[in-house]
């Protein structure tokens, strides 16, 4: 049996071998467009900031060892141009020889990927505007930056690849703006989350121009003028990140089934519409792993997987994929930012009954020197527990929270299961009870009616006629540096002596940094017959939210 695969990197690569590995006499066929049928993709911003030092490292097998290993047929340089689904042939051209040929095949693995998307804005063709999707790409950016010296560039778009960019211009010497249509930072995180990487990112350098787009790009003296809604700026270069594309046109032309993002319509077994013929990585649809509907979500480790999982199907086993739930992180300078699941945009597009807690967490034990404190908001249906996503924002630690929330959500685990799980602790590494148990606990003691809470965007409609009374439970101190107007300070050590005078026909409703006090002066109050509630994530959430607001809107 002939099975040609077509695209490499991370879906057809993994394919092929796994293909290999399950059968030593199938007859298997790589068709590349590139040099290249491995490379860590993910790992090309660093090489152009330098912490990626030699070309090669980005190269993680080539056309020979890959042969070597797996007797596989590579033909790099060779670049598809039609499918032809009742003859089962694919015509390929050689891109050095310019010849061009059918190749028949018994099984076809379509892993073309996706492609930068360049939107109709005057002046987008220019030579000093870069994708980056490749090696060929990163050293087009490397070689401009090494012979022309400039100074200062844009980066178009703040997600992942954006932020990357950002971060490794910044570590090359060039002053950084970085432009996003949205009001935020990371698309897929909740506008809030982005407060802390906004200040974060600001502190390092970066300007950010948000809520707003590029309207034209315009060669002025040797730089790049940028035109704006609300201003213009220059530039030397400009980076291009606002997304990608499934690259499925000669898919479509085909026959082969796409979906309404132009993604290949696959089912479990990552076949398409067409008999025999399988798609995976960035030009394949997805199911939300959660909310069950496709999707498009070009992600290095679904595209592994489903390249093992098509393979798996031609060797004659049941392999399936099960969804993707997007679960990402990202390294700017020293922050770490992670999400898995859905967002709140989401859960609310899709009309789940759903609340959301939030926390100030430690690393590691307090007591124990470095500890960096991290924001953590998971999403949760009422009712059921049943936990839909978590977005974390800090320092260290970070990356393995997130990995236990993303392994809990797969495996459906409920809020309840979060504080039954028995996590490795040591001060150094951790706490008795983890930032992930705590966030267990917290949601449980909501479900359970234990405490009651509030929201950010809740307080501007708290009234202040007198009809409630609304308490800040920080120490002297703290309210000193800050207050939210309003509310009434009454230390939480000292609320006790306070009972007597505060009405219990009124709601109560309260705050601290964090919310943990916050929550003891609610049980307290509680206890002595109070309708109390509490501020989610404490002033310090709400304090970061509105200070970057203020930014945005003065900008």
């Amino acid at each position: 049996m002939k099975t040609v695969i077509v695209g490499g990197v991370a879906g057809g690569a993994s394919a092929a071998a796994r293909l290999r590995r399950l059968d030593e006499r199938a007859e298997i066929i790589l068709i590349e467009r590139g040099a290249y049928i491995s490379f860590a993709n993910c790992g090309l911003p660093y090489y152009i900031g330098g912490e990626i030092r030699d070309a090669s490292d980005l190269t993680l097998q080539t056309p020979e060892a890959f042969n070597k290993r797996f007797r596989i047929d590579v033909r790099v340089e060779h670049e598809l141009l039609a499918i032809d689904a009742i003859n089962r042939t694919v015509t390929v051209k050689n891109k050095a020889s310019g010849r061009e040929y059918r190749e028949y095949f018994d099984k076809l693995i379509v892993a073309v990927g996706a492609e930068p998307i360049r939107p109709p804005i005057p002046g987008i063709g220019a030579d000093k505007v870069f994708t980056l999707r490749n090696i060929p790409d990163t050293m087009r950016i490397k070689r401009y930056i090494d012979h022309n010296g400039p100074e200062e560039a844009a980066v178009v778009g703040g997600g992942f690849i954006g932020m990357e960019m950002a971060e490794n211009l910044k570590r090359a010497g060039l002053a950084v703006t970085i432009i996003e249509q949205l009001d935020h930072l990371i698309p897929a995180f909740d506008a809030e989350m982005a407060a802390d990487i906004h200040h974060y990112v600001r502190s390092k350098g970066i300007r950010l121009h948000l809520n707003d787009g590029v309207r034209e790009i315009a060669e002025k003296e040797d730089r790049l003028e940028i035109r704006l809604g609300k201003s213009t700026l220059h530039a030397d270069l400009l980076l291009l990140s606002v997304g990608v594309r499934p690259e499925s046109a000669i898919a479509k032309a085909a026959g082969i089934e796409l979906n309404p993002r132009g993604a290949i319509a696959v089912d479990g077994h990552m076949r398409t519409s067409v008999k025999d013929i399988y798609a995976v990585g960035d030009v394949a649809e997805v199911r939300d792993f959660i909310t069950g509907d496709t999707a498009f979500v070009p992600l290095a480790g679904p595209a592994n997987k489903q390249g093992r999982i098509a393979a798996d199907h031609i060797a004659g086993i049941a392999s399936r994929y099960e969804g993707t739930q997007g679960s990402a992180i990202l390294k700017i300078f020293d922050m770490t930012i992670a999400a898995t699941g859905i967002n709140e945009r989401t859960a609310q597009n899709k009309g789940y009954d759903y609340d959301k807690v939030y926390l100030y967490s430690a690393s590691h034990a307090g007591y124990y020197p470095g500890a960096e404190y991290m924001s953590i908001k998971v999403l949760f249906e009422r009712g059921s527990g049943k936990l839909l996503g978590a977005q974390i924002v800090g320092f260290d630690g970070v990356d393995k929270r997130c990995d236990v929330l993303a392994a809990a959500i797969r495996l459906g685990a409920k809020a309840s299961d979060l504080t039954r799980l028995e996590l490795c602790y040591a001060p150094p590494f951790g706490s008795a009870k983890d930032p992930v148990n705590m966030a267990g606990y917290v949601i449980e003691n909501l479900e359970n009616g234990i405490v009651k809470q509030f929201h950010w965007h809740d307080v501007k409609d708290l009234t202040r006629d007198g009809g409630a009374t609304l308490l800040d439970v920080r120490t002297g101190g703290e309210a000193a540096g800050g207050m939210i107007p309003g509310f009434r300070h009454i230390p939480l050590d000292e609320l006790r002596d306070h009972i007597d005078g505060l009405d219990k026909g009124k709601p109560v409703y309260l705050y601290c940094f964090s919310g943990m006090r916050s929550y003891l002066a609610c049980r307290i109050l509680m206890g002595y017959g109070f309708n109390c509630s509490h501020l989610s994530g404490g002033y310090r959430l709400y304090h970061a939210i509105m200070e970057d607001y203020a930014v945005i809107k003065g900008r």
